[in-house]
């Protein structure tokens, strides 16, 4: 069963946000239908994700500054794939945080990221371009770590993986109804890609983890597709395990 989050929609810069609980929004980027994620606190907004180039990069700052009133002053990547990283250059000055091996990963392999983004359909001139500026993570997060947004507003950045990719992020905000960020450990609009990068083997227990981490109740919100709930993302477990022979 998935869910559409609590209150309906907000507007910033002409483009849909889903409010998810207060000072917790989402959007679906065009072209990949890849998520970002905004979070709120007293000081400052913490993004998750930056989208696929420099273009959607400026223009998720500009909205979430719209939207809240407030300067994107963290970042927060939930895995390296083109589609949710590629942004990242227009968020000068932001403190970036990313699953440890992020950083050396992006940097060893910048070629291989803009053939990817190319082979998806990017204008090569785009990604080029994108990859050129690309900032690396400033943060790699190896266990749990917490950033404090101000104002009470506290977000926990969790390690889940290996699975979708070797370098799996998951940010869970604390609240009424916990609300967790997924990245593409979670898939709602089509099957779960398992690219070369994956490792299936150990997938299952990474959505384990990511259960443990919002429990029951929790909204989560997959790196592509609508918004979906515990059960949602258990059936999912059950279905990569079966797929690739995993208990």
């Amino acid at each position: 069963m998935q869910t559409r989050g609590d209150a309906g929609t907000a507007h910033a810069g002409g483009e849909h946000w889903e409010r998810l609980a207060p000072g917790v929004v989402r959007r679906r980027l065009p072209g990949w239908d890849a998520t970002v994620g905004a979070i709120a606190g007293a000081d400052g907004v913490l993004v998750v994700d930056t989208g696929s180039s420099l273009h959607e990069g400026v223009e998720i700052r500009r909205e979430v500054q719209e939207l809240f009133g407030l300067p994107v002053t963290h970042i927060a990547l939930t895995h390296p794939h083109f589609d949710h990283v590629l942004g990242t250059a227009a968020f000068s000055g932001v403190q970036v945080y990313a699953a440890v091996g992020t950083e050396e990963l992006l940097a060893r392999e910048r070629e291989e990221l803009r053939h990817d983004a190319v082979r998806h359909g990017m204008d090569p001139d785009t990604a080029a371009e994108a990859v050129d500026l690309l900032v690396l993570p400033h943060h790699p997060v190896s266990g749990e770590l917490t950033v404090d947004l101000g104002g009470g507003r506290r977000v926990l950045l969790a390690n889940i993986g290996p699975g979708h990719t070797a370098h799996d992020l998951a940010a869970l905000v604390a609240g009424e109804r916990e609300v967790v960020f997924c990245g593409d450990v979670v898939e709602e609009s089509g099957e779960p890609q398992a690219g070369p990068d994956a490792l299936p083997h150990a997938w299952p227990a990474a959505l384990d983890r990511l259960l443990s981490l919002g429990g029951d109740d929790a909204l989560y919100v997959p790196g592509h597709g609508a918004v979906v709930d515990a059960a949602f993302v258990r059936a999912q477990r059950d279905a990569l395990a079966g797929r690739f022979g995993v208990s």
